[in-house]
């Protein structure tokens, strides 16, 4: 199915991006509260949970040396965010889907603008702050989206459960489409599309909430060096190595494996029925023709061996720095 692949579809955080954002702003909505309280709270929340921005948010309260507290309860909501309870009050963590219809705060507005990644900070409802994340593209991303095309892709498209602005801003300068504010079903839903019209569709990513996705798709690849164990589960490969021109070399490795199991069909087709012919003709007897039979299994594995000559150097390469396979492709 990957050597026919027309559609790939990408997640964001961890997969076109390091997956290591940074905490840039942390804003009150409440007088009563400070910066520093807004952010113990949210990495208090976020203590348990393995999303990126969690990390993210932990890492910000480390530095300012916060102390958290234990939160009970806990409770991830797919694409939404965390909630836990706290002192007996319920405190979530998460995007603006849980704002529940409050219109998005003028400072919230101004953050999204600048392509910023942001996470509300809601005590028993209401709201206490907004966290501003910033996350980098993989250097290695436009060229291999650039291979991607050149390989025959026909249509690469960011799927993201955030916010438009901060889509577009990744995706843009790759050329390439975007959909923002999806929960995981949504990304299902995407990936179903595609392939009611026909297309074989790659899902990209490497978290839980794009584990159904990578299930769903014709070929989920899972980025397996920082990807969350459930997404290389639900994939049908794992890349062993964080890096992005894997995923063009893989869709290689596909091509050239059917165009060699295409040779061996072909030939051994060939081989056969010439053979048939000549022995029906009496020009082949039978003894001769019992040993020719053994013709094709050699000819079949002098073929396939060429894929191990054709990937030999450029994997001779990488074992001198990792000893892991490039790609494990799963059972």
């Amino acid at each position: 199915m990957l050597a026919k692949a027309t559609v790939v579809v990408l997640d964001k955080t961890g997969t076109l991006t390091l997956g290591r954002p940074v905490i840039t702003d942390v804003i009150p909505l409440d007088a009563d509260l400070g910066a520093d309280e807004v952010l113990r709270l949210a990495a208090t929340a976020e203590r348990y949970s393995e999303h990126p921005l969690a990390e993210a948010v932990r890492g910000a309260a480390a530095l300012r040396e916060l102390q958290l507290a234990e939160p009970q309860d806990f409770e991830a909501i797919p694409g939404m965010g965390v909630r836990v309870r706290l002192d007996g009050e319920s405190v979530a963590v998460g995007g603006r889907r849980l704002l529940a219809g409050e219109g998005l705060p003028p400072i919230a507005a101004e953050l999204e603008a600048q392509g910023k990644t942001l996470l509300f900070v809601i005590r028993n409802g209401q709201p206490l702050g907004v966290l501003a994340a910033m996350d980098t593209l993989r250097p290695d991303v436009p060229e291999a989206v650039a291979e991607l095309r050149r390989l025959g892709v026909k249509h690469l498209e960011l799927l993201t459960g955030d916010n438009e602005r901060t889509a577009a801003a990744i995706a843009a300068p790759l050329g390439i489409h975007w959909r923002a504010n999806l929960l995981p079903e949504d990304k299902i839903a995407v990936v179903k599309e595609y392939q009611r019209r026909g297309h074989v569709v790659v899902m990209i990513g490497d978290g839980v909430n794009d584990a159904p996705a990578l299930a769903q798709a014709d070929v989920g690849i899972a980025m397996g060096a920082a990807g969350s164990p459930l997404a290389i589960e639900a994939a049908h490969i794992a890349l062993l190595r964080d890096d992005w021109k894997l995923v063009p070399e893989v869709l290689r490795i596909a091509r050239r494996t059917m165009n060699t199991v295409k040779i061996n069909i072909g030939f051994t087709v060939v081989y056969n029925l010439a053979g048939l012919a000549l022995a029906a003709l009496g020009f082949l007897p039978p003894a001769i023709a019992a040993a020719a039979q053994a013709g094709p299994d050699f000819g079949i594995l002098a073929n396939s061996a060429r894929l191990l000559r054709q990937g030999g150097s450029r994997q001779t390469a990488r074992s001198s720095k990792d000893p892991v396979p490039a790609a494990l492709p799963k059972e």
